[in-house]
């Protein structure tokens, strides 16, 4: 299986995606409420939605490519996945031959190689 290079991104989302995601009311609120990463239950709490709700919102938020999920690791093994926007800004263009496409700037980041190696490790997850 070839892995591809966590450090780069991949930008070729659909428009639908985004604009489908951005259409939902509850999902809007927790992009207005990530002002800083912030894990599931969390959100959970300072959005009011249901935490089974909040995951099918936040899976949204991250196959548009809106959010990222990092994990942290703590003592005694456990993990806690924290969510954290990945754009800092959205543009939907109307083309030559009115078709819609949207261009996302997103926020410059260092990572660090621990950051680089759990980028890896996730999209191992996911391939398997």
């Amino acid at each position: 299986m070839m892995v591809p290079d966590p450090s780069t991104r991949d930008d070729d989302f659909l428009c639908e995606d985004v604009l489908e995601t951005l259409g939902d009311e509850p999902t809007r609120t927790i992009i207005e409420t990530l002002s800083e990463p912030m894990t599931a239950n969390e959100l959970s709490e300072a959005c009011d939605i249901p935490l089974s709700t909040m995951y099918r919102k936040l899976d949204a938020l991250a196959e548009a490519s809106l959010v990222t999920e990092s994990t942290e690791i703590r003592q005694g093994g456990q993990h806690t996945t924290r969510y954290e926007l990945d754009f800092t800004e959205i543009v939907v263009l109307l083309g030559e031959e009115h078709d819609l496409t949207t261009a996302i700037d997103r926020p410059t980041r260092e990572s660090t190689a621990d950051q680089r190696l759990e980028e890896l490790w996730a999209q191992i997850r996911e391939g398997t």
